[in-house]
């Protein structure tokens, strides 16, 4: 017969409320700070702490990215870019053919001639 032993009080384990989960996912999305380091200090583990972060994010109670929000240069686009684009020229060889044309084209239009081409070859 085997011997079973039964121990009285805390289990080690803790019972974490929601704030103090949500408190500890958003510490570790701080910049620069380490998830490793977050949860050292908490008397957690790293994967609890991950997964705390991914059940927050799906129900939108943190955001989507863990890195600071993208930062973008402004666009500036110069008149002579502007022309430039504008004077972009399509050009095609057949054989010795070369058909010159702007990117308005018509695509259909574009085909006949093509056809036309080959067709006179």
């Amino acid at each position: 017969m085997s011997r079973l032993e039964i121990l009285e009080g805390p289990s080690g384990r803790r019972v974490r409320s929601e704030a103090e989960r949500a408190r500890i996912a958003a510490e570790s999305l701080l910049p620069g700070a380490q998830v490793s380091e977050v949860a050292r200090k908490h008397g957690a583990t790293r994967w609890q702490i991950y997964d705390w972060r991914r059940r927050f994010r799906q129900r939108g109670m943190l955001p989507l990215c863990e890195a600071s929000p993208p930062t973008f240069a402004p666009l500036v686009v110069e008149r002579a870019l502007e022309r430039q684009a504008a004077a972009i020229k399509l050009e095609i060889a057949i054989g010795d053919v070369v058909l010159r044309t702007d990117t308005a084209i018509d695509a259909e239009q574009l085909s006949r001639v093509i056809r036309a081409v080959r067709a006179s070859r």
